[in-house]
């Protein structure tokens, strides 16, 4: 009997132990293998490797016909000094050049332009609307940001239809949250007559806009490029005005809400970059003049250039013997992109070196529109510089710049311009008032 539990005790643990899981057995090392070795059985390693150059070759073909497209946006162009005016047509053989690569020649594969976003400032404006001009042109989404102060729709009306281009009303005063790459601040009445109107809202659109401005960029890491001025060197005591000059500015002048404004705001600038790494670029602009410059800004080109073509007298303040340099807009736009896109912060001074005395200027402008306009003095305003004439070495060097036009080449397109709008508003106003005569 015990002899008999004892096997059934024995069968029973045998039952169990075959019942009992066992793992699986490792597997040897060359099972690692059998995907290679299924890639090299019956050629299909060929294939795939015929598959692949297929491939790029599609690519490679797609690539060149779409850099050939001739819907591909056209660069400015350094030959031509005045794009867009008539002077001379772009070129469309030309490529895009990008920070990537060489600065010339073809991007190589894979690394052609990014398109950028970029918002401007200020962008209904004289100088903001050529600006915007470039930047559609080379393919870029531009937003528009503008209060139309001194900025007119009509400005930026011809790219209403385009996709890349927005344009929001909006006050740079009040902070906006937008995606860009790049912020081109433009935003701030520019002549004496819109900045004198109400000096308070000037230096707040100077200091408070440029803060929200750069907030923006700091936030959403765009690269940043304020537009100062020369109104920086106020009455200067240095002549030619070299970027390192401080300047000569009356704080509590009729002038200071706009030139120490700039003051503030190319200070603000410099701190965010300084304290919170923020990519910033400062150009300091001279005098310029061209096409959609406001008709009665009380700058004295547009001055001249109006009175000249409604047949009345020059005004010049003073003994006329005050200096001035002016550039030609293209010119400066082309400047702007050229700092925006380099390496180097500044600031930059963006003029022409050209020096004219008021007198000189408006026997121009007699040349130019009517040798018989009279020329009549008055009183000079206040605070009012007696030279102003940047020097550009720095510009030449590190950004490759220098102004092409010269004023009698240049002034002729700004009077075409003007003589469209100054005697298109002359008639529409005329037919007004016959039409509500009736």
């Amino acid at each position: 009997m015990a002899s008999e539990l004892t096997n059934r005790r024995h069968e029973i643990e045998q039952r169990e132990e075959a019942e009992s899981y066992y793992p699986r057995p490792i597997k040897p090392w060359f099972a690692a293998i059998r995907p290679i070795r299924y890639m090299l059985r019956e050629q299909r390693l060929i294939f795939v490797l015929v598959g692949i150059a297929i491939a790029t070759l599609a690519f490679t073909l797609f690539s060149k016909s779409s850099s050939s497209s001739p819907s591909q946006p056209i660069p400015y162009d350094d030959a031509d000094p005045l794009p867009g005016y008539g002077m001379r047509s772009y070129h469309p053989t030309i490529e895009y050049t990008s920070r990537i690569g060489s600065a010339g020649g073809k991007i190589p594969l894979g690394l052609k332009r990014k398109v950028l976003r970029v918002v401007v400032t200020g962008g209904a404006g004289f100088v903001g609307s050529h600006l915007v001009d470039r930047l559609i042109a080379r393919g870029d989404n531009v937003i528009v940001v503008d209060n139309f102060f001194t900025g007119r729709k009509e400005n930026v009306m011809h790219h209403f239809s385009n996709p890349n281009f927005e344009l929001i009303r909006h006050d740079v005063v009040e902070p906006i949250l937008l995606e860009v790459d790049q912020i081109y601040h433009l935003a701030c009445p520019a002549s004496p007559v819109h900045y004198k109107y109400n000096p308070v809202k000037t230096i707040k659109t100077n200091v408070v806009g440029t803060l929200n401005m750069l907030g923006l960029a700091k936030r959403v890491g765009a690269r940043f490029l304020l537009t100062s001025t020369s109104e920086v060197y106020g009455d200067p005591l240095q002549h030619p005005q070299v970027e390192t000059y401080w300047g000569n500015v009356n704080p509590i002048g009729v002038r200071s809400c706009y030139d120490e404004g700039k003051r503030t705001a190319e200070t603000l600038t410099m701190d965010y970059h300084r304290g919170a790494n923020v990519e910033v670029r400062i150009a300091r602009i001279f005098n310029t003049y061209g096409p959609r410059m406001c008709i009665d800004d009380g700058r004295v080109v547009s001055n001249f250039v109006a009175q000249a073509l409604r047949k009345e007298p020059l005004t010049v303040y003073g003994d006329g013997k005050q200096t001035r340099s002016f550039q030609f807009v293209s010119d400066l736009v082309e400047g702007l992109m050229r700092l925006m896109e380099g390496e180097h912060v500044g600031p930059f001074n963006l003029g022409n070196p050209g020096e004219f005395t008021m007198l000189e200027l408006a026997k121009v402008v007699q040349e130019t529109i009517d040798p018989n306009a009279k020329i009549e003095f008055r009183p000079n305003t206040e605070d009012d510089p007696h030279k102003r004439k940047p020097d550009i070495t720095k510009a030449k060097e590190l950004l490759g710049w220098e102004p092409k036009v010269a004023l009698r080449q240049g002034l002729p397109l700004m009077v075409k311009d003007f003589r469209q709008r100054v005697f298109g508003d002359q008639k529409q106003d005329s037919s007004t008032t016959s039409s509500s005569t009736e």
